[in-house]
């Protein structure tokens, strides 16, 4: 892998390598962009199958990080780390303690948080060691479990895309296809069904699919059978690459707005679907909610004040369906478009000498 060639063509910042003999950590920190301001991004622990690998998903993941905090109207760039062990026997407290020194070493140029692989109680290890981390226990200010914070901004969102769709934001009396009914998607069903929405849903787990329907009178379908339901909206909410060439053409939904990351398989996917006059809530817009809330950790967490950013997200999608009018493209590439040209203008503020 040409490393140099890879971040010169995306604008990469840094790349970080961390060892620690004693705790054997082996940690990758990217930082992609901080036009904006620090980058923000969580650490995720993964048994990856090389070195190469592990480089690609930091600086894959760090970037999407840059857009993300972008679209979504916040003062940071985007980063990422990766930790390269398995999450379920290398953990340690001197691993996590180890890496929050290196976390420390930056500055503050790089902010980090839970992800896949990690948890709270890493987070409290890092903070032993660095300010600079968020998603650590209520003790220290946090603001604790993001699910319910994401759900309601994919809820917000939906209500902005099915606004363009049908004319109106109501959700009432409208079918929801939900696909996973972990905490973000469980949340997302309670927010529709106190709207009035009709609930179809799929799960994995059968636990799951019965505290649902019990619940919230949804009916429920076989995980495969989910992407050809009669549904104004489809919500994705567990895997990624969900949009394919496999599940298109049985779409019947007018919208598609959910948690998941990485749902469109390709990118002709997105064209696809846009093609077929679907409306498509891009996914690190509409999902913003769980970064957007623990961002507002950085400044003293305040839970009126995160709610009402969350509750934003509503305008953000409705931005990138201007966005995607005015330049007649679809939202997805509309979504990288108001994310660039945020980063552009900010950038482009002149910069005064302070002594």
């Amino acid at each position: 892998m040409k490393i140099f060639e890879y971040m010169a063509k995306y604008d990469y910042e840094q790349l970080v390598f961390c060892h620690d003999r004693t705790s054997g950590l082996k940690a990758i920190i990217c930082i992609h962009d901080t036009t904006l301001g620090p980058a923000l991004g969580g650490t995720r622990m993964w048994t990856y199958a090389s070195e190469e690998d592990a480089i690609l998903d930091a600086l894959r993941l760090g970037r999407g990080m840059t857009y993300k905090a972008a679209a979504a109207g916040l003062n940071l760039g985007g980063g990422k780390t990766v930790i390269m062990g398995d999450p379920r026997k290398d953990k340690s407290e001197e691993l996590f303690r180890a890496f929050g020194r290196y976390v420390q070493s930056l500055n503050g140029r790089y902010i980090t948080a839970e992800d896949v692989g990690t948890t709270v109680r890493d987070m409290d290890w890092i903070h032993l060691e660095t300010d600079f981390v968020t998603g650590v226990s209520a003790a220290y200010g946090s603001s604790g479990d993001p699910s319910p914070m994401t759900a309601r901004g994919v809820w917000r969102g939906m209500k902005a895309a099915v606004r363009e769709a049908f004319g109106s934001d109501s959700l009432e009396g409208r079918t929801v296809a939900v696909q996973g009914l972990g905490h973000v998607g469980h949340n997302l069903c309670r927010h529709l069904h106190e709207e009035g929405a009709k609930l179809i849903v799929t799960d994995i787990n059968p636990e799951s699919v019965k505290e649902v329907c019990e619940e919230f009178g949804a009916k429920a379908v076989d995980p495969n059978d989910i992407f050809a339901v009669d549904a104004d909206i489809f919500a994705p909410c567990a895997l990624g690459a969900v949009i394919n060439d496999e599940t298109i053409p049985q779409f019947k939904f007018r919208v598609i707005a959910g948690a998941a990351n990485n749902v469109l398989k390709e990118e002709r996917h997105g064209e696809e679907i846009h093609a077929r006059g679907i409306i498509y809530a891009p996914d690190y817009v509409i999902n913003a909610g769980g970064l957007i809330n623990v961002a507002d950790e950085l400044e003293g967490y305040n839970y009126e004040r995160a709610l009402k950013k969350v509750e934003g997200v509503y305008d953000n999608i409705i931005k990138v369906i201007e966005i995607a009018k005015r330049d007649n493209i679809p939202t997805y590439k509309a979504a990288d478009r108001m994310a660039e040209e945020r980063i552009e203008r900010i950038g482009r503020i002149h910069s005064n000498y302070l002594g």
